[in-house]
């Protein structure tokens, strides 16, 4: 576990972008077996691809004309069963952290793995994301 004075800058950069955290299973549970309309998850993580790529390309994303109706997330390494509750919903993708995926009514549509975050930067990750929601949402 992180200390959360560390994890939190991290945490409310999601939040100030409109998402909501899942810190348990049950949230989790809640949450993805909600099969109506489109939904974002993004397995947030304290490494540095998700702070110089991943955030910003979300925020950047969200932007869009067209975005997902829903945004959750969870903390890889700070709630830990609430993140493994949501990698079940993500096979047949191994675990990653950070992790983007986008559902559209129940069904893992598309999703961006830490090998296509790490090494770009984040108006690519905004893009990838852009494209997902202009055809999904």
């Amino acid at each position: 576990m992180y200390p959360i004075d560390l994890v939190k800058p991290m945490e409310n950069e999601l939040l100030q972008a409109g998402f909501e955290s899942l810190t348990d299973e049950q949230e989790v549970e809640q949450a993805l077996n909600d099969k109506s309309g489109t939904m974002l998850l993004m397995v947030n993580s304290v490494c540095g691809c998700a702070a110089a790529h991943a955030r910003p390309g979300v925020a950047m994303a969200l932007k869009s004309s067209k975005i997902p109706e829903k945004l959750y997330t969870v903390f890889a390494g700070v709630d830990r069963e609430a993140t493994a509750k949501a990698r079940e919903f993500l096979a047949p993708y191994p675990p990653s952290s950070p992790s983007i995926a986008l559902f559209k009514d129940g069904e893992l549509v598309h999703m961006i793995e830490r090998y296509q975050i790490e090494g770009r930067n984040a108006d690519i990750v905004a893009a990838n994301l852009k494209m997902a929601f202009d055809t999904y949402c």
